[in-house]
């Protein structure tokens, strides 16, 4: 609604109608806002409601402006210049803050200040199982620290939260207590730390285990700060946030000699299965797992409903969410181990998605990791006698064969590439391209044992990180063990140059810039031999209808493209 009200803009003096609106937060500024309604979707709306005049200040290149409804690209401030706006036009983002920030301070209106928006830090709990605070209450003397000789306090491990209370105030054996100063009468404090304090520092503590007379001691100096840090987006803000402003703590009391806890974060996705419950008239909601449930089609393989298994009634879907205990729709690692086995499971997690993305599980994608490393268990065993006697890779091999090993050693570049990214998923695939590259290997070629030899060993080392099981197990049956050691012990593999190098390579072939084929010539070619060898292929001169060619652009390694 209108107030009748206007202010004086603090820059261009022009008189600014209040309207009081039932989106603006009263905790937010002094609860009074600027409204942008050209740039801002909630004041957009509000102004077409009540026919509020919209001027745009902002100008994105290549976008049309236009009041007839909201578009996304209007609250793009970062891509914009300022029009509209008198001496601001055409400065960015940045640049007109500054400039606004310096005249709004030159009329000594405001001037730049950096806001804060953490709130305070409880970190007690009316909860039993947190850390001690140690504190005893006296009537005589208030708030008494525990003394440093009487500490840790410890709990009694026998209490039971039934929900009526802390149950630390019903025990007279812990809560009594004499007061460290005057000898009489007090009570300890049954509050409890948030679990938060232990996971703000725990890392500091594991770098010295042992040292019950300190917090931390001279091994934090080897150990940290640490260098990766891979955890959910639901620690994010609390864990690693808190966990920095202990860190500081710390340092300042000369504890450690660092600023940041962690040098690198991946913040893993989260892993998404379906949602199946029954909503009954009164009651609860209940939900079922997803393993309890039998799904239901029609004729034509369409989904067209859902039972649970135990008394064949339906179920409704919830959609795909979160895998949580709340919703039961987990899935029971043990129940995977038992049926696939643990190297199963975890191929899949690295397989199926990148780790900082979401994950939707797939019981057929499990069975798709599965059925690939039973492949590799079975070619393994069908070679083994042939890798364990067989001699090193010799210096020429037939083509065919010089090209698995290549495609093995290409894949292997790549895979080495990705670990340092953490895209695991990459990774799991160029495996199994390499299992797929020594499967077509002719077995007739000389040479082909040795090859084979050599893309298990890179092939059961690359693995070992995601399947160590089944990796330990053939890399000991296969007899790398007398040559490397155990594979964890192994080093890591690296492509050999000489596998890489080709004696003929493909080039992809263009006419005006369109691709009408390819050539292959010998990875020593000249690039005047290129140009001849393309444009007498069969497929140029087609595609040239008889005109002469007025260049030939030669990109090495990759294509020649004719201009006619």
């Amino acid at each position: 609604m209108p107030t009748g009200i206007f202010v004086s803009h603090p820059l261009t003096g022009e008189q600014v109608e209040v309207w009081v609106g039932n989106y603006v937060l009263m905790g937010y500024g002094e609860g009074a806002v600027m409204a942008v309604p050209a740039h801002d979707e909630r004041d957009f709306h509000f102004a077409k409601k009540y026919q509020l005049p919209i001027r745009q200040v902002i100008d994105v290149p290549g976008k049309a402006f236009s009041l007839d409804a909201w578009q996304e690209w209007y609250a793009d401030k970062e891509s914009g210049r300022c029009v509209n706006s008198g001496r601001y036009d055409g400065l960015g983002l940045q640049a007109a803050v500054d400039a606004i920030a310096a005249d709004l301070k030159a009329k000594g209106l405001g001037d730049k200040q950096v806001t804060w928006r953490l709130r305070d830090w409880g970190i007690s709990r009316q909860r039993y199982w947190g850390c001690p605070i140690p504190l005893i209450h006296c009537e005589k003397c208030g708030t008494v620290p525990v003394p440093d000789d009487q500490l840790p306090v410890v709990l009694p491990e026998d209490c039971v939260p039934d929900g009526s209370g802390n149950p630390l105030a019903k025990r007279p054996d812990f809560l009594n207590c004499s007061c460290p100063k005057c000898g009489g009468k007090a009570r300890r404090e049954t509050d409890t730390m948030d679990t938060f304090v232990d996971s703000s520092w725990y890392y500091s503590r594991y770098a010295s285990v042992g040292n019950d007379k300190a917090m931390v001691d001279e091994r934090v100096k080897y150990w940290l700060p640490v260098d990766q840090y891979i955890g959910g987006i639901e620690h994010a803000i609390l864990h690693l946030l808190y966990s920095r402003f202990w860190t500081k703590v710390m340092r300042d009391l000369g504890l450690v000699g660092f600023d940041e806890p962690f040098g690198r974060l991946l913040t893993q996705g989260m892993v998404l299965n379906e949602i199946f419950f029954r909503k009954p008239a009164s009651g609860r909601i209940s939900y079922f797992n997803p393993a309890d449930v039998e799904l239901k089609f029609d004729d034509k393989g369409n989904r067209v409903g859902a039972v649970l298994k135990a008394d064949g009634q339906p179920v409704e879907s919830g959609g795909i969410g979160t895998m949580s205990k709340s919703k039961n729709n987990g899935v029971d690692p043990q129940h995977l181990i038992e049926q696939y086995g643990a190297d199963t499971a975890r191929f899949f997690m690295m397989f199926a998605s990148p780790p900082e993305q979401t994950l939707e599980w797939s019981d057929s994608g499990v069975d798709g990791s599965y059925r690939f490393l039973k492949r590799l268990w079975a070619f393994a065993a069908a070679a083994g006698d042939a890798v364990r006697t067989a001699p090193g890779v010799p210096a020429q091999l037939e083509s065919a064969l010089a090209a698995v090993r290549r495609e093995v050693h290409l894949n292997l570049k790549q895979a080495n590439y990705d670990f340092h990214k953490f895209q695991f998923n990459t990774v799991a695939s160029a495996a199994m391209k390499v299992l797929n590259a020594l499967e077509r290997a002719p077995k007739v070629a000389e040479g082909h044992a040795a090859v084979v030899r050599e893309g298990l060993s890179i092939l059961l080392r690359l693995l070992s990180p995601i399947t160590p099981h089944v990796c330990h197990h053939l890399w000991r049956e296969l007899g790398y063990e007398a040559h490397y050691g155990d594979i964890l012990q192994a080093p890591w593999p690296e492509p050999l140059e000489a596998a890489l190098a080709q004696d003929e390579i493909e080039l992809v072939l263009q006419v005006n810039g369109k691709l009408r084929g390819a050539i292959k010539v010998p990875a020593s070619t000249a690039k005047e031999q290129i140009e001849a060898a393309a444009l007498a292929s069969e497929v140029a001169r087609k595609h040239m209808e008889g005109k002469p060619a007025k260049k030939v652009v030669v990109v090495p390694g990759r294509l020649v493209n004719i201009v006619v």
